[in-house]
């Protein structure tokens, strides 16, 4: 007993649920990553390859069984007409409007400046500077959900 009298003991209780914005915040923050480690991997010459785990029902046994699998990452950026980069933000299926004017893509000239811009626009979700576009773009998938 003299370990717990030598500890501060409290009485505390844990949140269970994260506010919904941090919630998506922290997705696009995570889908923001997997673009940045793609982007990496292409300027190194490698294949991105992350893994996911898949669970299905064995046909013959009826056995549940989970297996490790290649995730598949898509792009959000393309060469456009011009022959520079476009990069789209994406929050699932949906792009991002990036402005009030509906601008839906940043150009980039390079490689490497596409790698910086992804990495300013995880920072800048991280500090909440695109809430509002992720909060009318959830509220539009929660209303089509019910139609």
């Amino acid at each position: 007993m003299s370990t717990l009298n030598a500890l501060k003991l409290v009485v505390s209780k844990k949140h269970q649920s994260v506010a919904p914005i941090v919630m998506r915040r922290n997705k696009l923050c995570a889908k923001l990553h997997e673009q940045i480690e793609l982007c990496e991997a292409q300027k190194a010459g490698n294949t991105f390859a992350p893994k996911k785990l898949k669970s299905y029902t064995n046909k013959h046994t009826g056995e549940r069984m989970t297996v490790e699998t290649v995730k598949r990452v898509r792009e959000w950026f393309w060469i456009g007409d011009t022959g520079k980069i476009n990069l789209a933000v994406k929050y699932g299926a949906k792009t991002l409007p990036l402005n009030k004017k509906g601008a839906n893509a940043i150009e980039l000239n390079n490689g490497d400046e596409l790698i910086a811009t992804l990495k300013s626009l995880k920072v800048a979700v991280l500090n909440g500077e695109l809430d509002d576009a992720i909060n009318d773009m959830s509220l539009a998938t929660r209303q089509a959900f019910g139609k």
